[in-house]
């Protein structure tokens, strides 16, 4: 074995969490050929504590077989969520050489969206029938897998979920004593349909450690961990932040040239369009800004505080609404606070500003006049603005969740247009009907 191979498994038998973030720096074509010289047991090691972006392109250089008999060393969760990364061609072939039941278990896992509660599943998970006895349960703990106990789940005898046991009450009941009166009826599940945010936001209210998960039957069919809907949390909150900017959703640091190109050139056009709309706005003032050239000197100071303002009411509400803090009732209490909001520290900040440009004009040698009304069309565009920016910032989000569209994607393309948009056409708009002043 070559002295950098031998390093890669040693590194990765004694310390596998750093292995496995320093083999996703390496380039692609360099880990797919130090990946196939380690033994199946390390490769896997590594698979686990990868993320399924960076696994996939490796099960996607490998041969079918190789990559069939890592999937199948892998916990389901892994495997399906790599799975969820290739093609379907792919994924079909390396299915193939599974066995019938795995196969099975993992394409159902695969077809489940990434983002829904069966996405994020861990399907291995035990269960006592609700007719057995105290000492039959004991049993039957005894001889599940350690990785498959959670909770105590108790289903009927089609595998419908009851309820859920306490280790307390069944060791504290007599051998011969059913279990079903010491069940406790009232156990919160989630479809596997549910919003992988949803139950995130579930597990955090309610302190659980892990969720049942039911299919549309009520039958028992997996259980989300803390571990796995935190870091599930974690994904969607990062993917909200690339789209946000226009990046997205599924590229990372090491993503290659192609994806990034194809994730945001489609977005950058988009703001070319709207960015051309703000220009067409000062194009049709021209001539005044042509009269007084302090205008165009100032222009991208009304802008700029537009698009904060608007930043900060997007923000606040975008938390909102992954948060479950917005809900139907509350909307027009939340419009109305960042427009009140907006407009105050509009009013500040235009005083500030206009004493700001009236010292400048007067150095500059303006007339007391000239500089006042500088300082007043200024003053006016910047509350404005900001108003304009709040209310928008808080809308535009509420709408696109409104109409089904993902706020993140395009909220801010469409803020930085109407900010833009706005600023210029008030900023040039009170200059023209203030020009004997300020002319």
């Amino acid at each position: 074995m070559r002295p950098l191979e031998s390093l890669l498994r040693t590194f990765a038998e004694l310390h596998p969490e750093d292995a496995a973030r320093a083999f996703e720096t390496v380039e692609l074509a360099e880990r797919v050929r130090l990946f196939k010289t380690l033994p199946v047991r390390v490769a896997v090691s590594l698979l686990e504590r990868s993320s399924p972006h960076t696994s996939a392109p490796l099960l996607r250089e490998l041969d079918t077989s190789r990559a069939g008999e890592l999937l199948r060393e892998l916990s389901p969760r892994v495997a399906s969520s790599v799975l969820h990364q290739l093609d379907a061609t792919k994924r079909d072939e390396i299915l193939a050489t599974l066995t019938d039941d795995v196969s099975r278990s993992l394409g159902e896992l695969a077809r489940y969206p990434a983002n829904t509660a069966g996405g994020i599943m861990e399907p291995r998970v035990a269960s006592l029938s609700i007719d057995l006895t105290t000492q039959q349960a004991i049993s039957a703990i005894r001889k599940a897998p350690r990785e498959a106990l959670h909770y105590l789940y108790v289903t009927q005898r089609d595998g419908t979920l009851s309820g859920v046991l306490n280790m307390r009450d069944l060791l504290l009941a007599a051998p011969r004593d059913p279990i079903d009166p010491l069940v406790r009826r009232n156990v919160v599940s989630v479809p596997d349909t549910m919003d992988s945010e949803e139950v995130v936001q579930l597990m955090r209210d309610r302190g659980f450690l892990a969720l049942p998960v039911v299919d549309f039957e009520g039958r028992l069919i997996g259980v989300v961990k803390h571990a796995e809907a935190l870091q599930a949390g974690q994904e969607a909150a990062f993917e909200d932040l690339q789209k946000l900017v226009g990046a997205g959703a599924d590229e990372r640091a090491l993503s290659p040239v192609s994806l990034v190109v194809k994730s945001r050139l489609p977005w950058l056009c988009v703001n070319l369009v709207t960015a051309f709309m703000a220009a067409a706005v000062v194009g049709a003032f021209e001539g005044i800004i042509a009269k007084v050239a302090a205008l165009a000197v100032l222009l991208p100071v009304v802008a700029g505080q537009g698009g904060n303002t608007g930043s900060q009411s997007l923000a606040v509400v975008m938390r909102g609404l992954a948060l479950r803090e917005i809900i139907p009732g509350v909307k027009k209490r939340v419009i109305v606070k960042e427009l009140l909001g907006g407009t105050i520290n509009g009013i500040v900040v235009a005083i500030i500003t206009g004493v700001a440009v009236f010292g400048w004009r007067t150095v500059a040698g303006d007339t007391m006049q000239a500089g006042l009304g500088l300082s007043l069309v200024i003053g006016l565009a910047m509350v404005v603005n900001m108003a304009a920016a709040a209310i928008s910032g808080a809308v535009i989000p509420l709408v696109l969740r409104a109409i089904g569209r993902d706020p993140a994607q395009s909220a801010s393309i469409f803020l930085t247009t109407v900010t833009d948009i706005v600023g210029f056409a008030s900023f040039l708009g009170f200059a023209t009907a203030f020009m004997p002043m300020i002319a």
